[in-house]
């Protein structure tokens, strides 16, 4: 981060170090990032699954050198296993220890109210952090050199979960009714992505720096299959690209992501295909697409596909 904050030209440097490790980010990309990053804000990464969402988290925390903490999200995801549980194991045989002790412990007690505050202060020790099972939502608070917290498809969650996310990220800090207040001596670098299952809220959305990421362009889209995949040859890699940014004209159920392309891309390299065919586009359709019913309406149209890709690549 240091050294970004040193750089006259820190968007262009973060590009550069973000494709170290894999990720090739457009300007737009770099710079809601960056600025998310300076201004300690939370980053809403929107888009299809597929376009890099999740990626560009992984990959920031590798160029950071920070420790990834991911939270996938679900339907009735609750506050018991994004901040804390107990370890009830534990507390039982704490108890069993203390039932053989608390003899001693309050054999010389001179009075109740004595014997009574030290049981008092027995039972605090059940929770302490002692006890404490953090999940990645506290353990991110607890980092203490910080760490990147990856909230995944926040979009699957309901109101009740952004109401702790709105809590806990406007000041990077949790109130825990046993313990009290903890808080981020380093606050996390947080990315929440969300797939547009639903509408999230205003003032979530307020909190983040947002930033949608469309389908790739054909060249962006070149540039990532080249760099994932350096063997592919430059005509392979031109004509698979153009295939797929037809296909993306076309009315189908789920058009090919970025992920698809490269996963299509590694399966024509382990297959030792040179140039884009009829034959091998129809082998592989399952590879690229997910509905049978968008296999069966490529697969009608692969020659015409197939021919338009290579006039175009």
């Amino acid at each position: 981060m240091a050294d970004l904050e040193a750089s006259d030209a820190p968007v262009d440097a973060l590009v550069s170090g973000l494709e170290g490790f894999g990720y090739v980010a457009s300007r737009r990309i770099a710079t809601a990032l960056y600025l998310s990053l300076r201004l300690k804000k939370p980053i809403l990464v929107e888009g299809a699954a597929g376009v890099g969402k999740t990626e560009l988290a992984l990959s920031t925390s590798q160029l950071l050198g920070l420790p990834l903490i991911r939270m996938q999200c679900y339907e009735g995801l609750d506050e018991s296993r994004v901040l804390y549980e107990w370890k009830y194991a534990k507390q039982l045989l704490y108890t069993q220890l203390l039932k053989e002790r608390v003899g001693d412990l309050l054999e010389d007690a001179p009075s109740m109210d004595d014997a009574m505050a030290r049981l008092r202060g027995v039972g605090d020790m059940f929770f302490s952090e002692d006890f404490l099972q953090p999940r990645p939502l506290l353990q991110s608070l607890m980092s203490d050199d910080g760490c990147v917290l990856l909230i995944d498809e926040v979009d699957k969650t309901d109101e009740a979960f952004e109401a702790l996310l709105l809590e806990t990220l406007s000041a990077y800090q949790v109130s825990l009714p046993e313990i009290g207040v903890i808080k981020a001596s380093t606050p996390p670098i947080v990315f929440l992505t969300s797939n547009n299952i639903r509408e999230l809220g205003d003032a979530l959305k307020r909190r983040c720096i947002h930033l949608s990421i469309p389908l790739p362009s054909a060249e962006l889209e070149s540039r990532i299959v080249e760099k994932r995949l350096p063997d592919i040859a430059s005509q392979l890699r031109g004509e698979l690209v153009a295939f797929v940014q037809e296909l993306r004209h076309m009315k189908l159920r789920k058009p090919p992501s970025i992920s698809e392309t490269v996963e299509w891309a590694q399966s024509l390299l382990i297959l030792h295909v040179e140039e884009l065919g009829v034959d091998v586009v129809r082998e592989t359709l399952n590879v690229l697409l997910k509905f049978e019913s968008d296999i069966d309406a490529v697969e009608a149209q692969a020659g015409d596909l197939v021919r338009r890709a290579k006039a175009t690549r």
